[in-house]
């Protein structure tokens, strides 16, 4: 499986835990205290006692200050919430991270194994998810969830998460992807003249790349870039985040409202 990996890579995915997450000998011999407090193995989470007690125990792993880990941990946390509530994963969430010092950057992945965003979405979406590309757009909409056709979701399901988390990464200029079925968005950064990129209800109006033609990945990946470089407090850009989440659901109720109806 692994025959064309080379040393440098394969000593660091070593480190990471992959041979030992596919139950195989690593060929390689590292020094397992190198880089440490700067990585998070691969690790499994199961159930939300486990996505809390890896939140917690994650922080202190990276060494860094309190006011450095909000975004992280709200968007590690939201993106185990989507996988546990909605995957239909048996195997849990798959997820790692790294912590770049030269950057100030955590980039983060998590993915799963389970039935894919075009299936969560076509009990109550199917007219919107009729192909990979197409549910995972849908999906980032603010207000769309896949347990309810309620507009804005429900106390529990708001179809707010994918929303928050790809505008996290607009406003900061991040690397933002994700990759569903043969389904892959990805955001495109912004011309960094630009001082407050302009946040989208709407994913089809940001500037990104996609395809619906990728070799076919059975569930879902995330895989995002958090930059530490806190111009702005992360509950000021929440405040924002939310109030354009708010506008679009609230815009999108009146235009159902105003559809003429036949009987």
């Amino acid at each position: 499986m692994f025959e064309n990996i080379t040393a440098t890579s394969g000593s660091y995915l070593d480190r990471m835990g992959l041979f030992e997450f596919t139950h195989q000998k690593s060929p390689y011999t590292i020094n397992k205290k190198e880089e440490s407090g700067r990585f998070i193995p691969i690790t499994i989470i199961k159930n939300s006692t486990e996505q809390s007690k890896f939140i917690t125990d994650m922080i202190p792993l990276l060494h860094l200050p309190a006011n450095k880990t909000d975004a992280i941990k709200y968007t590690i946390g939201e993106l185990l919430r989507n996988v546990l509530e909605h995957s239909g994963s048996t195997d849990g969430a798959i997820v790692a991270a790294q912590y770049y010092k030269k950057s100030n950057t955590i980039r983060i992945g998590i993915c799963d194994g389970g039935i894919g965003i075009k299936k969560s979405l076509q009990h109550y979406w199917a007219s919107r998810s009729k192909t990979d590309i197409e549910a995972i757009k849908w999906a980032m909409v603010p207000g769309i969830s896949g347990t309810t056709r309620k507009e804005g979701g429900t106390e529990d399901n708001a179809g707010a998460g994918l929303f928050f988390i790809k505008s996290i990464a607009q406003v900061a200029r991040n690397y933002f992807m994700i990759y569903s079925g043969s389904g892959i968005y990805k955001l495109l950064l912004h011309d960094k003249r630009i001082e407050k990129p302009r946040l989208h209800p709407d994913p089809d109006d940001d500037r990104h790349s996609e395809r619906d033609d990728a070799p076919y990945f059975q569930g879902t990946l995330v895989a995002i870039d958090l930059s530490l470089e806190n111009k702005s407090e992360f509950t000021h850009l929440l405040s924002a985040i939310r109030e354009v989440y708010g506008k679009a659901v609230r815009d999108r109720k009146r235009k159902k409202y105003k559809e003429p109806k036949f009987i």
